[in-house]
């Protein structure tokens, strides 16, 4: 998966890529020249007094120098430039495939994991691209360079060299094979304590109330203690290496000076030369501990390739139409036909055999125990998940033959839990409508009854509002939501449950106020309570993700003994208080 990661997002970065190879060429062959200068000048300068040809040899190693740190500068911009410009694409591809999931997708991945990977795996492999850029191109060329030199200066000395480099080598080899299921486990560690630290930080209200600080504490240490120990256990393998790389290349360079000092001895090699082998020979190992860090970091690398590309490959449930519908028409019924859904691996079907018609300029409401399905009906008509059979249409078209956005852009959801978005309440209003002008969305605020609540705010439209909603009450939350859904001014109105934070007088009054703001639009509304729908034209009743009952309130309590059990055990609660 690393391979085709890096093939399929570096395609676009070629000629960045071919600067970095050039200059990298350039810049080591600069590297591989100045011992051999520098044995030149030793021999032929220093122990003979040639001042002339000390200056001119210093001269041409000043000019080397200069040109290998310029080639150097220059491999690193471009490397720079072609592994951030990777990062921003994988990045981008991996958000836009998350945008394309439905809710099947978003439970078998989990927001903390889907975060992860499109922050701290990306990163990884991005690391690994600079890395590669500015010391993989390197590494062959100054090791075998400086093989072919070290040979050229005093080829009966190379035997070491036959020895060392497959000693350091295989040495390596051993540790980095060790790390590799140590990266695996880290990066599913790292999703373990982005999930508890998720869900402690949006449920702090909750742990608070059942005084369960310490408990969470715990359990963050638990996860943050097995992060802990992976971390050191890479940590310590890490460390390993490069001691050994150290102890190879001494023993190397005192084995190359015991040999050479005796052929210096002998007169068979000059001091220069031994000096220039030895620069050789630590630029042979350097090169090979520089391609153990690239080895290092391909490990965990490939693991985060590899959970990016679980992401790319991943298909949405939802799959868009090849000849989608892109008319529709502004006053149509929705209408299921045996709509049934069940999630993969599931024994029995949450949602069976659901079928009714709810007609534009009518309410259907939509009511039952907890867990019977209603949430999930409700998803299935803006195409957040799919039937797995049967069938919805609106306006007599199938929404799985409608464009995505067409479909949803007519569409106005209230969800059972509203969400808002950091930046004020203008912004959050126009989410659905960006061009709504401020009197559109008053009325929207009026209908909702939201209006008073914003004016009493400091800045009114202006207010900053905090992620999530955080900083208005859950009432609040939801009679903004409803006043965001109404700026769209769709044709179809989803509520679902979206009542439930008002009191029964403020519930009045905003079902009052959305009769004629909503009369030639279809409406249908999930709800508890049976004050809410008791006036709807149509109540359907669900039981255990089945229809048992369709009709008017008055209707369904001579018919249906799961509503009258609904009723009598509200009208209970009421009778108590």
């Amino acid at each position: 998966m690393l391979r085709s990661l890096l093939t399929n997002y570096l395609r676009p970065y070629k000629r960045e890529l071919t600067a970095v190879v050039l200059f990298q060429l350039v810049s080591t062959s600069a590297a591989l020249t100045l011992p051999s200068l520098n044995a030149d000048l030793i021999d032929y300068g220093v122990t003979q007094g040639d001042i002339p040809y000390i200056l001119s040899t210093g001269l041409t190693m000043l000019l080397v120098t200069v040109v290998q740190i310029l080639c150097s500068i220059g491999s690193v911009f471009f490397a720079a430039r072609a592994a951030m410009g990777f990062g921003r694409d994988v990045r981008a591809a991996v958000m836009h495939r998350v945008g394309s999931f439905s809710s099947r997708e978003f439970s078998r991945f989990g927001a903390p994991s889907l975060i992860t990977r499109n922050t701290n795996d990306v990163q990884q492999v991005q690391m690994l691209v600079v890395m590669s850029c500015t010391i993989l191109v390197t590494a062959p060329i100054m090791s075998i360079g400086g093989v072919v030199m070290a040979i050229r200066m005093q080829a009966s000395i190379a035997w070491i060299l036959a020895v060392t480099v497959p000693v350091l080598a295989l040495s390596m080899a051993l540790v980095i094979s060790r790390m590799v299921p140590a990266f695996r486990e880290m990066q599913v560690r790292i999703d373990g304590v982005n999930r508890v630290l998720r869900e402690q930080i949006t449920g702090i209200r909750v742990v608070r109330a059942f005084v369960r600080e310490r408990s969470e504490m715990e359990r963050f240490g638990t996860a943050n203690e097995k992060l802990t120990q992976t971390a050191l256990r890479v940590g310590r393998l890490t460390a390993l290496m490069f001691p050994l790389v150290m102890v190879i290349a001494n023993v190397t360079s005192v084995a190359v000076i015991w040999f050479g000092g005796h052929q210096i001895d002998n007169g068979t090699m000059q001091i220069g030369s031994l000096t220039a082998i030895l620069t050789y020979i630590m630029q042979i190992l350097m090169s090979v501990m520089m391609a153990s860090v690239i080895a290092m970091l391909a490990p965990r690398a490939a693991v985060s390739a590899e959970r990016i590309g679980e992401v790319l490959e991943t298909e949405s449930s939802v799959a868009p139409p090849s000849e989608p519908v892109t008319v529709l028409a502004k006053s149509g019924a929705v209408e299921l036909r045996g709509a049934e859904f069940k999630f993969p691996g599931a024994e029995e079907p949450v949602l069976r055999d659901i079928s009714f018609t709810a007609e534009p300029g009518k309410t259907t409401a939509i009511i039952g125990g907890t867990g019977s399905g209603k949430t999930t009906l409700l998803s299935l008509i803006p195409r957040l998940i799919d039937v797995t059979s049967g069938s919805i249409s609106v306006a007599g078209t199938d929404v799985r033959s409608y464009d995505l956005d067409l479909l949803r852009s007519e569409i106005g959801l209230v969800p059972q839990q509203p969400y808002l978005f950091s930046g004020t309440v203008a912004t959050n209003l126009r989410y659905g409508k960006p061009d709504a002008t401020n009197e559109e969305l008053w009325h929207a605020l009026e209908i909702a009854q939201a209006a008073d609540f914003v004016r009493d705010m400091p800045e009114g439209l202006d207010t900053a509002v905090a992620q999530g909603g955080t900083t208005v009450s859950g009432g609040q939350r939801q009679r903004l939501a409803i006043a965001r859904a109404l700026v769209r001014k769709p044709s179809i109105y989803l509520f679902d449950d979206a009542f439930s934070a008002l009191d029964l007088g403020t519930d009045a009054r905003l079902r009052t106020a959305l009769k004629p703001e909503t009369a030639n639009a279809c409406v249908i509304v999930v709800a508890q309570r049976v004050s809410t729908i008791i006036d709807a034209e149509q109540i359907v009743v669900l039981e255990d993700g089945a229809v048992v009952g369709i009709g008017t309130h008055d209707e369904l309590l001579d018919t249906c003994p799961c509503y009258v059990e609904i009723v009598e055990s509200q009208r209970s609660v009421q009778e108590a208080l």
